[in-house]
């Protein structure tokens, strides 16, 4: 008989978040994250075992007009990705999130940037709303979407667990992903992969 518990177990109050899993994020997208795809087989079974549970799932998504400022011709760092409404905005085919997911649109102001996916949004509301208390958070990309959401998630009072199988950075300077990681923890997010749960 296997006796051996581990760390997570699932419970009211929990979310999961699937933080900006679009194509354009995706290997061959305009804005690719490196091993960007590797996280969706991760994500689906993170899912699967939330819908099991009944335990809400939000997806956050960039959501971006043609001309918004952190895109190249407006003098931003970043070639256009993620336009509303566009091929490259949708989620990823694989990513088998619920028909009915919540979804949070961000940064869709064009002189406004946002990372966090609480940034100009309604989703510190929502979730508050359906009581939710602690976070399992994953997606795209480490190093800025996820590490802003984790900050903010942690600065309202949430308690976040981030799923490090399940993420991938930018690393848009080396080591920007590890860094990441390493302030996440400084501000009291703890992590888990799969294993943590089955």
């Amino acid at each position: 008989m296997n006796t051996k518990t581990y760390p997570y177990r699932l419970s009211p109050g929990d979310a999961l978040i699937v933080v900006h899993v679009q194509n354009d994020f995706l290997p061959g997208g305009s804005l690719a994250v490196p091993g960007g795809d590797e996280v969706i087989p991760v994500l689906n079974r993170h899912i699967a075992r939330f819908v099991q549970e009944g335990l809400p799932i939000i997806a956050t998504r960039d959501w971006h007009p043609p001309d918004h400022c952190s895109f190249h011709a407006q003098g931003g760092p970043w070639p256009p990705h993620c336009v509303a409404g566009s091929a490259g905005a949708e989620f990823a085919p694989g990513l088998a999130l619920p028909e009915d997911v919540p979804v949070v649109s961000q940064a869709t102001w064009p002189d406004k940037e946002a990372y966090s996916s609480f940034e100009g949004t309604d989703l510190a509301y929502l979730l508050q709303e359906i009581g939710v208390r602690r976070l399992f958070i994953g997606g795209l990309a480490t190093d800025y979407c996820v590490l802003r959401t984790v900050l903010d998630a942690r600065r309202l009072g949430f308690d976040v667990v981030v799923l490090e199988d399940a993420v991938r950075a930018v690393d848009a300077e080396p080591e920007d992903g590890r860094r990441a990681l390493a302030r996440m923890r400084e501000e009291g997010a703890e992590f888990a992969d799969c294993k943590d749960f089955e």
